[in-house]
């Protein structure tokens, strides 16, 4: 453990006010609202849950996600899967193609630890994939990544899936689990009933090139969507087996502001007052290497109106609208992390925060795999 890890296991039980900043942190009861929110979403629609790892990279958290009724994790590199196989997760669905010989060779040595499913796309992956698996005497459960309009990866719906789920039968070292796709062009609707329809749309894309595979005589285990964007209208779909919503646990203003969704926000990031040079501008200690200001900016809480805010890479200044004593130096300010995706990754480890006190730390495990 490092001095700066040691120092902050040190505050447990402490007020929030005695850490060093800047520090991610995250409100455990909202946080745990927000998962039992989703957790009962699923069960009252028969629809399993998935939930996606790549914002929060803590196995502590997928844990909790997991007692709540989750059945594994999603995660989007094979890095963060052996992370989470590494801390007792089995289950594993890496949302994206792995190609290549260095990585596909980790996914052999993973099947070792945990049961891992991949996505492909193509014909080409699939023999790789095959090959290596063969090898190495086990088999890799396989789902194809249908496009349903994301306009990314993926396969076109319908006759091409089927095809290729033929091709993936054949081969002894893979076995078809289902389908997996992403109804992405939904997310910024912010009508409640359009985006209701378009998630129908999408969704009954790969609903039914599902049905075309086992229509085919192929087994379909596995038929997987659903963000925090498309929440909770992924989850009511008939034919649907999983949603992979993840982000919801922390929410952010992101989610808040272009995506719509009415979750609370779990997650901030405590900085430090270090300047006051005017009565109308603050300067605080965590800029663009602390919070991303990507998707959406950070929103402070507490303070007087803000009317402009700008992070630099080691501080942030915040205007306010009018002249205003405080904040003072040295007092410390939360800010709503903008987007949970692109802040996690920054820090070494989240503070758990409960009724202003420190409850836990945990060392964020899956920062840097990006491999």
């Amino acid at each position: 453990m490092d001095t700066r890890t040691a120092t902050t296991h040190s505050v447990i039980g402490q007020p929030k006010s005695a850490l060093d900043t800047p520090a991610l942190l995250v409100d455990l009861d909202v946080m745990e609202a927000n998962i039992a929110r989703i957790a009962a979403a699923c069960r009252a629609h028969g629809v399993a849950w998935r939930p996606h790892s790549k914002a929060h990279k803590t196995p502590e958290i997928a844990k909790m996600q997991i007692a709540a009724g989750a059945i594994g994790v999603t995660c989007a590199k094979v890095g963060e899967a052996e992370v989470m196989a590494a801390a007792g997760i089995r289950d594993i669905l890496i949302a994206n193609q792995i190609v290549g010989p260095i990585k596909i060779g980790r996914l052999v040595e993973l099947a070792d630890l945990a049961d891992p499913i991949v996505c492909v796309d193509s014909l080409q992956n699939v023999n790789e994939l095959d090959a290596a698996f063969s090898r190495a005497g086990k088999r890799l459960r396989i789902v194809i990544e249908v496009d349903i309009g994301m306009n990314r990866a993926g396969v076109t719906p319908g006759a091409a899936v089927v095809e290729l789920a033929r091709e993936i039968a054949r081969r002894p070292g893979l076995r078809f689990a289902g389908v997996e796709g992403w109804e992405s062009q939904a997310t910024t609707i912010a009508d409640p009933a359009e985006k209701q329809r378009t998630v129908r749309d999408a969704v009954a894309a790969l609903v039914a090139s599902a049905r075309a595979c086992k229509e085919a005589g192929h087994k379909i285990e596995i038929v997987s969507c659903g963000g925090t964007g498309t929440f909770p209208y992924c989850v009511q779909q008939p034919g649907v087996t999983e949603v992979q919503v993840g982000g919801a646990i922390f929410s952010d203003m992101h989610y808040l502001t272009h995506y719509h969704v009415d979750f609370a926000p779990a997650l901030t990031v405590l900085t430090t007052v270090t300047s006051r040079p005017t009565p109308t501008r603050i300067v605080i200690d965590a800029g663009k290497k602390t919070m991303s200001g990507d998707a959406a900016m950070p929103a402070p809480r507490d303070i007087p109106p803000v009317s402009a805010m700008k992070l630099s890479a080691e501080h942030s200044k915040i205007e306010l609208e009018q002249a205003s004593d405080v904040p003072k130096i040295g007092d410390k300010i939360d800010l709503v992390v903008g987007y949970s995706d692109t802040t996690v990754h920054l820090h070494e480890e989240i503070v758990g925060i409960r009724s202003g006190r420190v409850e836990s730390v945990w060392r964020i495990a899956g920062r840097g795999k990006l491999k």
